[in-house]
């Protein structure tokens, strides 16, 4: 138990606590209807919510959501909140942006689902390839299952067992990815449930922006691919250093393993996503969460190289059931919303506009950091900005796990709900759209500076 003597990231823990009681105080109070909806509504769901993390949000009970429109949200209560969280990079392109709703209320006329493609699909293909580059695609419904298709097929091509991952990382519900450096051995992370395979024999972890490391688990020749986000998102972020990616790629090259970017977070660094912005070339890429403008669905594609390599190998192989693909993965929903969103919302325009306020964004709570003389900073990865609760960027998974601070975290994020400013549950994370307003972005830096200005006021003798 943390003494309220104790500080944490610079703020005494008693400090933070009393904010905590009293935000959830104010959130029970402005909320009757969510409350009362919530414990009549919730008993027929385990843990009383749809989807188990939705319990991390942090308040004293689900906060049940009206409408969205743009880049805001409303409560049945009537509370209206500026959204940064976009359903974490799922809407970061706003809520429901109208030429995606048009193409779902057109395509729900003809049909949902019936497993075959038609003119959107074929369209699809063409605009991943314009926009992400000649990789040959497939469509899955989450990221988590385009990651899992991916390492099959890298698996086939190399005849290898092992994906290399990064402690920290994330890559959705991969089994294989849950595992952390532990003491310099490759681990399940804690918490998982019903764990009982040992993810050693099908995962090598290693620490980020280590290229040492990576080269000495290649070399065992047992790594059939690399699979990473080009910056560590789904925790205090972590930004490569310079070289590290390009020096991934090179390393996977000479020792025959596959190069894997998941983009599904990073998608956010400019049009194309990191690897366009920053000259990469993966063997494999992967993007989800925003793909088809809010209507769940995934991508992932391979290089002519491993597209070749991946025929020969089907050819070969006995007849049966792959293991990859889902029956409602490349529905025509799907493939409406994403040649609306490919061809009409993820343009250079609207990035140009997301990088343009998440810099505003960027620089105003940098300037109430700068100004409270709090031992934290900012980062921003194009239209992602997040604050972190540390003095100095981080390096790799670990130092990213000491500088997250979870009781100090919820207690700013709960008085910033309310405050009017939604931002992501997990960490703090916070994303600009091109519906985003100024003045939206004002708000938000005016009601961080209000609750840094309690959390950093003078202590008293």
């Amino acid at each position: 138990m943390t003494s309220p003597m104790t500080k944490i990231a610079g703020v005494p823990a008693a400090r933070i606590e009393a904010m905590r009681q009293r935000e959830a105080a104010r959130f029970a109070r402005t909320r009757p209807l969510s409350q009362a909806a919530a414990a009549a509504g919730t008993q027929s769901f385990l843990g009383g919510v749809p989807m188990l993390w939705m319990n991390d949000w942090p308040m004293p009970f689900p906060m049940l959501v009206d409408r969205t429109q743009g880049a805001s949200l409303r409560d049945i209560d009537g509370n209206q909140l500026d959204d940064f969280c976009l359903g974490d990079t799922g809407s970061m392109f706003g809520h429901s942006p109208k030429p995606v709703a048009r193409a779902i209320r057109a395509q729900s006329r003809r049909g949902l689902t019936y497993m075959l493609g038609n003119e959107d699909a074929l369209a699809v293909g063409v605009l991943l390839c314009e926009r992400f580059g000649p990789f040959h695609w497939q469509i899955a419904t989450t990221a988590s299952d385009a990651n899992r298709f991916a390492l099959r097929v890298a698996r086939a091509v190399t005849g290898r067992p092992k994906v290399l991952v990064f402690s920290g990382c994330y890559h959705g519900a991969v089994d294989d990815v849950m595992v952390e450096l532990r003491d310099g051995q490759t681990v399940a992370r804690p918490g998982l449930v019903g764990q009982v395979a040992d993810l050693s024999q099908t995962a090598t972890c290693v620490a980020f922006n280590d290229l040492a490391a990576v080269e000495a688990a290649l070399k065992t020749g047992q790594i059939a691919a690399i699979l990473t986000e080009p910056v560590l998102t789904n925790c205090c972020m972590v930004l490569p250093e310079l070289g590290f990616l390009q020096g991934l790629a090179d390393l996977a090259q000479r020792f025959g393993a596959l190069f894997i970017l998941d983009e599904t977070h990073t998608i956010s660094a400019g049009l194309g996503g990191y690897a366009s912005t920053h000259g990469l070339r993966p063997d494999i890429f992967v993007l989800g969460k925003p793909v088809a403008g809010g209507v769940p669905a995934s991508v992932w594609g391979l290089s002519d190289s491993v597209a070749a390599r991946y025929g020969a190998y089907d050819a070969a192989r006995p007849a049966g059931f792959s293991g990859i693909g889902t029956t409602l993965s490349a529905n025509p929903l799907q493939c409406a919303a994403m040649r609306a969103t490919l061809q009409e919302v993820m343009t250079a325009p609207a990035y140009a506009k997301m990088e343009r306020g998440a810099a505003r964004l960027e620089a105003g709570l940098a300037q109430v950091i700068a100004r409270h003389n709090a031992p934290w900073h900012v980062l921003r990865v194009g239209a992602r900005v997040e604050f972190i609760c540390h003095p100095t960027r981080l390096r790799c998974g670990a130092q990213s796990a000491q500088a997250h601070k979870p009781e100090l975290e919820a207690a700013i994020h709960a008085a910033l709900v309310n405050r009017g400013c939604l931002i992501a549950p997990f960490h703090n994370m916070m994303l600009v759209s091109p519906v985003t307003r100024t003045r939206q972005i004002d708000r938000l830096i005016l009601a961080f500076d209000e609750i840094m200005t309690e959390l950093f006021a003078p202590e008293t003798q």
